[in-house]
């Protein structure tokens, strides 16, 4: 088998390369609070981190899915700035591999402006060639559209991919577009949760990259 070395990265944003877990928590809680009093709590909440906020409130109340978005839309970037934190050596490591030469993108399922303004707090906004979001396409991951409009925008092809991610949506996209895929450690549902979805690998800090990236994957 010819072997093909990881040249490309796609990371999932919220959970992975931002800690937005406390933000999402508190912005759905608040939310649904208004609507459907001491009905969610913050357990319920960890189950709406990854999926799109469509998704989610489809499940919980599908005639009102427009309103509850535009209320979290709101809700959530009066408190962005103020509840999320950088994971350790994040900014370090994608400037190391941007400086490497690898095409690294974000495909997420936020909306592009609201993902650019994340990357703006930490400073890394120009070290992603490609940013797909949940405007720019129909079918959210774990479809596999997001990536493969990522890869066809990068220039690449599956077999040399790595798809990152916190949540079971990143590593089942990764597998429907036949790219590599990488649990991360510090996800909010835990290591053990991602691992039952089976990627290829999981990292146990975001430096570990640098030292995959290296490795030819057959």
């Amino acid at each position: 088998m010819t072997e093909k070395k990881i040249n490309t990265l796609l990371f999932d944003f919220d959970g992975t390369l931002l800690d937005t877990n406390e933000l999402i928590i508190q912005t759905f809680l608040a939310v649904l609070d208004q609507h459907y009093p001491g009905r969610f709590d913050r357990q319920d909440a960890l189950h709406f981190i990854g999926p799109s906020l469509e998704q989610t409130f489809t499940a919980i109340d599908p005639n009102r899915v427009e309103e509850l978005t535009a209320e979290y839309r709101v809700l959530n970037r009066i408190m962005h700035d103020d509840l999320v934190e950088e994971y350790d050596g994040v900014v370090e490591t994608l400037r190391h591999l941007k400086a490497q030469g690898l095409k690294m993108a974000i495909v997420s399922t936020k909306r592009s402006e609201t993902i650019r303004h994340g990357l703006a707090l930490m400073g890394v906004t120009n070290v992603f060639d490609v940013i797909v979001g949940l405007d720019h396409v129909t079918n959210p991951k774990p479809h596999p559209e997001p990536l493969e409009l990522a890869l066809t925008q990068l220039g690449s092809s599956p077999e040399e991919a790595l798809m990152i991610g916190d949540n079971s949506h990143d590593i089942e996209g990764g597998k429907n577009a036949g790219v590599l895929t990488a649990g991360v450690a510090w996800a909010a549902k835990g290591e053990d949760y991602l691992a039952k979805f089976k990627p290829d690998f999981m990292l146990q800090h975001i430096s570990d990259l640098l030292e995959l990236t290296k490795e030819a994957v057959k």
